[in-house]
């Protein structure tokens, strides 16, 4: 082990509590406090739904709601990812041939365009869900999230 991982290592097990497990955050998961845990991933954040759960300190019945909501996201996400290697194989295509085909090559490219309208169009209605889900002072903490960068979509 590198030497400096002792010490990363000593501090992980303070931090953990008695019954917390190791790398215990305030869910029981991964990381340390207030947030540290969340970062990257097509959200915004590496966990979107911990970290909207508990940024927002949402009841569980709001936690279901969320999850479902950001599963349809996901999925037109995935959805386009696959549109994408598919368009830019297209393009590719249309490169590779003896003489460049446009007209395979507009159509890839429409189809991109179309791909990207598709998941704006998911993010408005995911956005829209969670409106009619939060309280007035949730909705004001989502807001600052998404004012700040802490969050985005």
């Amino acid at each position: 082990m590198h030497p400096g991982m002792f010490f990363w290592h000593g501090h992980r097990r303070a931090a953990c509590g008695e019954n917390g497990g190791w790398h215990a955050g305030p869910f029981g998961g991964g990381g340390g406090g207030d947030g540290e845990q969340f970062g990257g991933g097509s959200f915004g954040v590496r966990r979107p739904l911990r970290f909207l759960a508990y940024k927002l300190d949402l009841d569980e019945g709001q936690v279901t709601e969320l999850a479902a909501i950001l599963h349809d996201l996901k999925t037109e996400r995935a959805q386009a990812d696959v549109d994408n290697r598919r368009t830019t194989s297209a393009l590719a295509d249309a490169v590779a041939s003896e003489s460049f085909d446009e007209a395979k090559a507009q159509s890839a490219a429409g189809e991109r365009v179309k791909s990207t309208e598709r998941v704006q169009a998911a993010v408005t209605r995911a956005l829209g869900r969670i409106h009619a889900l939060l309280r007035p002072e949730q909705r004001a903490k989502l807001a600052y999230l998404l004012r700040t960068g802490a969050l985005s979509m």
